[in-house]
């Protein structure tokens, strides 16, 4: 059976290459092409490339023992496609899985080139239908508007939708460097991260500067409802003066070791390519005018004579009340030949969405073989993302990353006595693995001996 894969971002080509090498024939569609000589993008995308990072470049962290960290480790047992490909292109990020994004893209096309079960059609999908089989929905935050209400007509149930924001990128060469310094916090990692200091004096000016700027299109976005995870820092910034100092620009753990310091402020600077010719301002997610960017972030010590590459943009985010709508193997209960991947089934994150594609694939593979997928354990990472968005509460529901906090908790008496939280933290992560392990053990062949 055919299994038709609509979306090109990350968990649409997760999921086809998932189940190409499970053996499945795919149909990968994605609406994203060059008509007539001319790109056909999305409010956010600048390329019709596949696994365009329109954010961050940024995985999270690789430090043991975290959340994102477990996750990517049952990633990788299980065979990710796309986590091997963010590796082979990884950039210094210190504790983090940071990717040339450029070079990311590239090896997934190749990979979905080079398999023969996937047929790549560039064309939107205005209509799903169960005559055209098995259907993994994975267009991403900016699924259009017609893909939209057809959604909603076999959904039966209103989207929830909130706005993301895109940060800045600036030239390598147009930082001044004499005003800079490497570090990673807390001396994690390899010192990757260029820091831009402030004292108290250039923090409150450059504040007063951000909360002065002039929003785009100011009048149509006043009433957007933010995700709060990645709130633009303008926004932030109303919440309270030192809001800021204790959010994307906290200092703590990042001694400047030209004073011995540790200054008032600092704004981190991430690379984006292994050639280091290109930082994005981490954490500065923004939705002002570019003429106000430049001004107000030309306070920034170092980027005085900043020359942006891109500058912060926001964009839509859409998504299905996944509590109501899916049954934990990703599929829509009202018509289980359907099924959704990445945030438009309520995860948050890159690697939240490669994994649900992974997971998606894998699902649907089994189907298209006549078996009946066995669902990751609840106390895995990837049991736990799904577990939250098919049980999470349906009136106050909003997307996630992985965390602590969605994986199954420790028996009350093992925390009490254990105060120790990193230890805690290990001994969950000790028992997701163990959970993964034997639940990937016990896949019926050939799903572990193709993906591993």
């Amino acid at each position: 059976m055919k299994i038709r894969v609509v979306g090109g971002g990350l968990a649409g080509p997760e999921a086809a290459l998932t189940a190409a090498r499970l053996g499945c024939k795919v149909d990968l569609y994605e609406m994203r092409a060059m008509v007539d000589g001319q790109p056909r993008l999305t409010p956010a995308h600048q390329t019709t490339e596949f696994g365009e990072l329109v954010c961050s470049n940024s995985l999270k962290s690789e430090s043991p023992n975290t959340a994102p960290w477990l996750l990517k480790q049952e990633m990788r047992r299980a065979g990710s496609s796309l986590l091997r490909i963010a590796d082979e292109t990884a950039v210094p990020a210190g504790h983090a899985l940071a990717v040339d994004r450029v070079e990311f893209s590239r090896r997934i096309a190749a990979a979905i080139a080079a398999e023969p079960n996937i047929r790549v059609i560039r064309e939107e999908v205005t209509r799903l239908d169960p005559e055209d089989g098995l259907t993994i929905v994975a267009t991403g935050p900016l699924t259009s508007g017609t893909l939209s209400e057809e959604i909603q007509r076999i959904t039966g149930s209103d989207h929830l939708a909130f706005y993301d924001s895109i940060s800045p990128i600036v030239d390598a060469e147009s930082i001044d460097m004499e005003r800079v310094y490497f570090a990673a916090r807390w001396d994690k990692g390899t010192a990757d991260y260029i820091n831009c200091p402030m004292n108290r004096e250039e923090y409150e000016r450059f504040l007063d500067a951000l909360l002065a700027a002039e929003a785009a299109e100011s009048k149509e976005w006043e009433k957007l409802e933010y995700f709060e995870g990645c709130l633009p820092i303008e926004v932030l910034a109303r919440r309270g003066r030192d809001t800021l100092r204790f959010g994307p620009m906290k200092p703590v753990g990042l001694r400047d070791p030209r004073t011995g310091q540790r200054p008032w402020a600092v704004v981190q600077l991430r690379k984006e390519n292994l050639r280091a010719d290109s930082y994005n301002l981490v954490g500065f997610q923004n939705h002002l005018k570019f003429g106000e960017q430049a001004r107000v972030l030309r306070l920034i010590p170092g980027l005085e004579n900043a020359r942006f590459l891109r500058y912060g943009q926001i964009h839509r985010n859409t998504y299905i009340c996944a509590p109501v709508l899916l049954d934990e193997c990703l599929r829509l209960k009202k018509a289980p030949w359907l099924s959704f991947a990445g945030q438009i089934s309520g995860v948050e994150g890159y690697t939240e969405s490669i994994a649900s594609g992974l997971l998606a694939g894998i699902y649907a593979a089994s189907w298209a073989r006549g078996e009946e997928p066995v669902p990751a354990p609840r106390s895995s990472a990837l049991g736990s993302l799904v577990h939250y968005i098919t049980h999470a509460d349906a009136k106050d529901f909003q997307p996630a990353n992985i965390t602590f906090d969605l994986l199954e908790p420790l028996e009350e008496e093992t925390r009490k006595k254990i105060r120790d939280k990193k230890e805690r933290h290990r001994i969950q992560c000790e028992r997701a693995l163990a959970a993964f392990d034997a639940w990937w053990s016990a896949m019926p062949h050939p799903v572990a001996e193709l993906l591993t």
